[in-house]
């Protein structure tokens, strides 16, 4: 089979590290469509990387759901991409996570140290760290392997979610505190925000919708503001028809001081709004709910996502939820992140749709698949009943219908431990 450098940018036909061009195929039609990456496990072997960190980065850069523990050597990422495209993304992976930082020799290894991930270089001796912001790196940290016995330290792994998620909430109420909308943050560094995790779909997409505008109107003509006064956001809430004002649970002292219909209200009457004039709430694009919330200044808080849990899915939720991953992974930043909305979703199905608790396990499948809750803020949520969101009556009964969903992921739990103790 033929060859091609390992940096496509290296035009030397004599350039020694190659690999094989990534071939794909198409499987599937309509919305069981999928993409295996054939030659996969000979790529990554080149590389010197196992394949679930390719796979797994592709997914992400694609905002699709991507298989990276296959039982068959079948690497799977859901949708149709052509192997151009992942060879293009399969380039930013060798950038991020295979150069050397300083003489761009793709012979490194990985190193996890301090919760870091370190690229040792065995050319030019070279250590540099690997950008921690990138969701891949998270994965790595999450499913690193020691080198000591093949076992992974769990207890290590946990250390490293809380640090994260601690890391993003800095004990605030409201989120991390280097976003425009949290507590302790400033307007100039929402922008940073939205820069952090540029390498997502959702972002790519708000850029590039931001840029269609630009060429259309005049940026003189186009302010770019909502007024979120006490008295403006009263007054537009007046103009809202009666079947539109919704009340979203969200969590006591949750009106911020606000006598009468809050910016999460109003974002919640836009989004149900919107779905009606466009004939669904699966016409709402992610992009334009994400720069609503940005406009009311909630886009990093934690009571958004309650709000987004109950307004955003329909009775087809299960559908749904990998569709809407690139939105949720991007605002879900802390552990309140996750607590409010899987109290969203409690709401949502257990008050809105009490048809759909019979499909709480596959909801929180879903979730946890699709990398949008933790393993350890679901095993929390589904062990105790809580009454914030719902009646303590509903909340047990959505705890009930959440039990096999909690055994699969213990069972799942106890055959990693088996898989590697075999090792």
């Amino acid at each position: 089979m033929a060859t091609i450098n390992i940096r496509r940018d290296e035009p030397d036909p004599f350039y020694r590290y190659k690999m094989e061009r990534l071939q794909s195929k198409i499987e599937g039609k309509g919305n069981g469509i999928k993409t295996v990456v054939v030659n996969l496990n000979s790529v990554a072997q080149s590389l010197s990387r196992p394949p679930a960190y390719v796979i797994k980065y592709f997914g992400f850069e694609l905002g699709a759901q991507a298989n990276a523990k296959p039982t068959d050597d079948r690497w799977i990422i859901n949708g149709a991409h052509d192997a151009a495209k992942l060879q293009d993304y399969l380039d930013g992976f060798i950038s991020k996570f295979v150069l050397c930082k300083k003489c761009k020799n793709p012979e490194t290894d990985v190193i996890i140290k301090d919760d870091k991930i370190v690229l040792a270089c065995k050319a030019c001796g070279q250590r540099t760290d690997v950008d921690s912001r990138l969701k891949l790196s998270t994965f790595i940290l999450r499913n690193h392997t020691s080198t000591k016995g093949g076992k992974k330290d769990k207890a290590s792994k946990k250390s490293r979610r809380n640090k994260d998620k601690d890391a993003t909430a800095n004990g605030d109420k409201d989120g991390s505190p280097g976003d425009s909308n949290s507590d302790n943050g400033d307007g100039e560094n929402g922008d940073v925000a939205l820069e952090a995790n540029s390498d997502d779909e959702l972002t790519r997409r708000i850029k590039s919708e931001a840029k269609g505008i630009e060429a259309d109107e005049d940026p003189e003509e186009v302010e770019w503001t909502v007024d979120v006064s006490e008295a403006a956001v009263r007054a537009r809430a007046k103009e809202l028809p009666d079947d539109l004002k919704r009340s979203l649970v969200l969590e006591e002292g949750d009106d911020d001081g606000v006598d009468g219909p809050s910016a999460y209200d109003e974002l919640g009457s836009w989004i149900i709004k919107t779905a009606e004039e466009k004939g669904g709430i699966a016409a709402v694009s992610d992009v334009d709910i994400y720069m609503k919330a940005k406009e009311y200044g909630i886009e990093a808080k934690h009571k958004t996502l309650a709000v987004l849990a109950q307004t955003i899915f329909d009775e087809t939720i299960v559908k749904q939820i990998e569709a809407r991953a690139p939105l949720l992974t991007k605002m879900i930043t802390s552990e309140r992140h996750e607590k409010a909305f899987l109290g969203g979703t409690e709401r949502f199905v257990g008050k809105d749709h009490p048809e759909l608790i019979s499909q709480v396990p596959a909801i929180l499948l879903n979730y946890y698949q699709n990398d949008i809750i933790s393993e350890e803020s679901l095993k929390a949520w589904c062990s105790k009943a809580n009454k914030k969101y719902v009646d303590i009556s509903t909340s047990k009964k959505v705890r009930k219908a959440a039990e096999p969903f909690l055994q699969w992921l213990e069972n799942a739990e106890s055959e990693d431990e088996s898989e590697e103790d075999d090792e």
